[in-house]
């Protein structure tokens, strides 16, 4: 059962809410589950509960605690998806990786865990890049993260593993941009990439009309195995 936390920001303006969602034994590892762009609504929280399921504690932080804090959006309601968008283009992704940082010291400092993954999807995808090259995560598996291919400069910091999943029809990050991507990722020791071909973005939402069953099903399975390779002794 999940349950509303909070850790200390790196830059000290102030706690990080978040969801953490722990399960019955003693866990795995630790999983932060980083939202797309309409925080920690439901579906985050379900993926977080299914972490749990399988052995690992898993915590969503508030993304937009700055400026939003507490804001829960569906994809699905057009004026929702609209303030998502506004959401977007306040949010900073340096300061978005110092939080990501705070979160992982938190677990491996304060909560006691070994190892740290996370997860991310849109937004978080982009987020899971990142930090894959800025910090010291153990592993990041990305969800169709968007401009990645404007942050290829970065990966030869990448040195622990990063997963990447990509599918081929999305609107938002066009046939260039998952070439580019290909290009400099395809071949780095540390880096898995998987297509899904005819896809579109947010096809392995919860819940909603993005989800695409099988794609989703297959995408995380694949994430399961990946944490479990990286993440458990």
């Amino acid at each position: 059962m999940g349950e509303t936390c909070s850790f200390p920001a790196m830059d000290g303006e102030g706690p990080i809410p978040g969801y953490l969602a722990t399960p019955a034994g003693a866990p795995k590892a630790a999983i932060l589950v980083i939202p797309e762009i309409f925080g920690v609504n439901a579906g985050i929280r379900s993926k977080c509960e299914s972490w749990a399921a399988l052995g690992y504690a898993a915590m969503a932080p508030d993304i937009f605690w700055r400026f939003a804090p507490g804001v829960e959006l569906d994809p699905d309601v057009p004026e929702q998806m609209q303030e998502a968008f506004g959401y977007f283009g306040q949010y900073d992704p340096q300061l978005g990786v110092k939080d990501i940082e705070a979160a992982i010291h938190w677990l491996k400092r304060d909560r006691g865990f070994a190892k740290v993954g996370l997860v991310g999807y849109c937004l978080g995808g982009r987020m899971a890049y990142m930090a894959a090259a800025r910090t010291d995560i153990d592993a990041s598996v990305g969800y169709y993260g968007v401009m990645i291919d404007q942050m290829l400069n970065e990966a030869h910091a990448i040195a622990h593993p990063l997963m990447l999943h990509i599918p081929t029809a999305d609107h938002f990050v066009g046939p260039e941009a998952q070439q580019a991507i290909h290009n400099d990722l395809e071949l780095h020791p540390k880096v898995t990439l998987h297509d899904y071909a005819g896809l579109d973005h947010g096809f392995a939402a919860e819940f909603g009309s993005r989800r695409d069953e099988e794609g989703a099903q297959l995408a995380d399975q694949r994430t399961r195995d990946f944490f479990a390779q990286h993440l458990v002794p």
